[in-house]
C-alpha cells in the first residue's frame, strides 16, 4: 500500500471519505449510486462488474458480490464471466454485458458498428448509458483501489 492509513482507520473509508473530502465523497456517492439506482438485472450487472474487476485486478472488487433482495449470483458465476465467450451459463444480455465491460476497459476504440448493432438489439439506449456509467465507475474506482494498494488491506463485511 502506498498510502499511509492512520491506525484504527478503515482504508477505503479513509481514502474515499477523509483524505480528499471534496472529491472522495463525490466519488463514493457516484460509486454507490451505481448499486442503489441500477435498473439492470443482477446477472448482467454482475457480469459487467466482475469482468472489470478481473481486468483491474482489484482484490476487494473480485471478492465482492452484489446482493439484491437477498439474492446473489451463484458461486461459479465469476468463473463463467472469465469465459463469457463460451459459457452456457449466460443469456445474450449477460454475455453482452461481460463483452462490453471487457471491450470498454481494454479497447474502447474497437467498439464498432457490429458490436453496437448487437447491443441495441438487446439493450435500450437508457440501459446502454446506465451500463456505460457503471462500467466507468468500476473501471476508475477499482483501479484507484488497486493502484493505491488499498484493495489488498480491505476486508468485506462478514469476512
Amino acid at each position: 500500500m502506498i498510502i499511509d492509513i492512520p491506525e484504527g482507520q478503515e482504508p477505503i473509508g479513509y481514502v474515499w471519505g477523509e483524505m480528499v473530502p471534496g472529491i472522495g465523497v463525490a466519488a463514493a456517492t457516484f460509486s454507490m449510486s451505481v448499486y442503489e439506482h441500477t435498473t439492470l438485472g443482477l446477472r448482467e450487472f454482475e457480469a459487467a462488474r466482475l469482468r472489470v474487476a478481473q481486468i483491474n485486478g482489484c482484490l476487494f472488487c473480485l471478492d465482492w458480490r452484489t446482493e439484491r433482495d437477498g439474492a446473489k449470483v451463484e458461486e461459479e458465476f465469476a468463473e463463467a464471466v472469465t469465459h463469457w465467450r463460451t459459457t452456457d451459463a449466460f443469456d445474450e444480455r449477460t454475455r453482452l454485458a461481460a463483452e462490453y465491460a471487457e471491450r470498454y476497459t481494454l479497447d474502447h476504440h474497437g467498439l464498432d458498428d457490429a458490436f453496437w448493432q448487437r447491443m441495441t438489439a438487446h439493450y435500450s439506449q437508457a440501459e446502454i448509458v446506465e451500463l456505460t456509467m457503471s462500467i466507468g465507475s468500476w473501471l476508475a474506482f477499482g483501479r484507484l483501489n488497486h493502484v493505491l494498494g488499498i484493495d489488498a488491506v480491505c476486508v468485506l463485511p462478514g469476512h
